[in-house]
């Protein structure tokens, strides 16, 4: 179990090093093709998309990879109950975004140029479900290859439709070139989703295993539930953003061309540099839940202690030299990057920061795999709550987009803390040696 956790995290971290790679490079060429005002749209747009997207899979890909790990039902039967269940869901969303695209874009997001891609994203979420679906059922097998296999792929397809699509889309408008970006994803996503299936074992399923039973949809959602309130509240929260930025700034003066600008470069940029490292520690988190999970079960507490000491330490083995050379060279990363020099002060003061959100992703899916996503939730919940506080009455202080930068700081202060505590205390309660606690904090 302990060779094949390592194994498993390797393959995902050098996978998530190229895939991090290439996502780098199809950042590069959007941001040239599309400029700063289709990258500001852009970011405008993915609030929605991740909001929506939460809402789709309603968090079942993470009841997968539990309840497969935990081997006490038929796996074909469960991704077969749980892509019933998205699919459903994302015929609703589609229905809902043809009626009331025009309505998000130009009284929501003030921005009539988002209505296509609004629209474009319902065309999207199908597919999306369907590849999580099987991409789960891979990790909970603990086969990392098909994983990183079609993410590559995807990234592969997704530049070559980039390099392709927009200069012609861009002749017609920006908005359009901004929509066919989303929509790009349907063949990166169908293109996993058709090595996904050549690469599962006995890919042939009765009529029973593929029909929906009681059993599989109490059990899915059971978990589903409680760990999709947590993402829905944090993709809520990242749907507001845009919201009460827009909205606020523009009351106090800003004009809209300063705000599309600033939230670009922060959100194109700036996070992007940043999170640079999560590739790294949301290749940990992959890898842990089943582990976790699968020795939980068993009461095996001591063993999920080592696995989380492990996850933390490595986690910090990448992010705290990566910080120091956001600290450092800012204008150098972004110059050849982006080639740009644009958000280089806001750099400075997220990068710190972000040293506790490399540590969240293993500790939050920590409490997930030991069933603990009702927690992980509340915690999510109040940091939007202080996130949206937060930028709602900063964004009154005339500051510009730094209301963001002080908003996004203390969301990841808070939830990273507050969920560091309750493992702790979780694994405490299992009486966990102080010893091996002491060791992990």
């Amino acid at each position: 179990m302990k060779n094949k956790f390592i194994k498993s995290t390797i393959i995902l971290i050098i996978g998530g090093f190229i895939t991090k790679l290439l996502g780098m490079i199809i950042k590069i060429f959007l941001t040239r093709l599309i400029g700063t005002e289709g990258i500001g749209l852009y970011s405008m747009i993915m609030p929605t998309f991740m909001l929506l997207n939460s809402i789709a899979q309603l968090g079942l890909p993470t009841a997968l990879n539990i309840l497969i790990a935990n081997e006490k039902y038929n796996t074909k039967n469960l991704v077969a109950t749980a892509i019933t269940i998205s699919i459903s869901i994302d015929i609703i969303i589609f229905i809902f975004l043809g009626i009331s695209s025009n309505f998000i874009s130009t009284n929501l997001l003030n921005n009539s140029k988002l209505s296509f891609s609004i629209l474009s994203i319902g065309f999207v979420l199908p597919f999306i479900t369907i590849s999580n679906a099987l991409r789960s059922y891979f990790f909970a097998k603990q086969r990392m290859y098909p994983h990183v296999i079609t993410n590559i792929i995807e990234d592969i397809v997704k530049l070559i439709f980039i390099i392709i699509g927009i200069p012609f889309f861009i002749t017609k408008g920006i908005e359009y070139a901004v929509a066919f970006v989303i929509i790009s994803n349907i063949f990166c996503e169908l293109s996993s989703i058709i090595i996904f299936l050549f690469l599962i074992p006995n890919f042939k399923c009765t009529k029973k295993e593929l029909k929906p039973n009681k059993k599989s949809i109490k059990a899915l959602l059971k978990i589903a539930i409680p760990t999709t309130g947590s993402r829905l509240i944090g993709s809520i929260g990242y749907f507001l953003e845009p919201i009460i930025i827009t909205s606020i700034l523009l009351k106090v003066g800003y004009k809209n061309d300063f705000i599309v600008t600033e939230y670009g470069i922060i959100n194109g940029y700036v996070m992007q540099l940043v999170l640079l490292p999560s590739f790294f520690t949301s290749a940990i988190s992959q890898a842990l839940i089943p582990v976790v999970s699968n020795n939980f079960s068993k009461g095996k507490y001591k063993y999920i202690s080592n696995k989380l000491k492990q996850a933390i330490f490595f986690s910090l083995l990448i992010g705290i030299p990566s910080t120091i050379a956001f600290e450092l060279f800012p204008g150098k990363l972004l110059e050849i990057l982006f080639k740009t020099h644009k958000g280089i002060n806001y750099i400075k003061v997220i990068a710190p920061i972000c040293l506790l959100h490399y540590i969240q992703s293993p500790i939050s899916s920590t409490l997930q795999a030991m069933n603990k996503a009702k927690i992980s939730m509340i915690g999510t919940f109040i940091g939007v709550i202080i996130r949206t506080i937060s930028l709602f009455v900063f964004s009154f202080f005339r500051i510009g987009l730094w209301s963001l930068i002080i908003a996004t700081s203390a969301n990841i202060i808070f939830v990273t803390l507050f969920d560091l505590y309750n493992v702790k205390k979780i694994l405490n309660k299992n009486n966990i040696p102080q010893r091996m606690l002491s060791d992990i904090y």
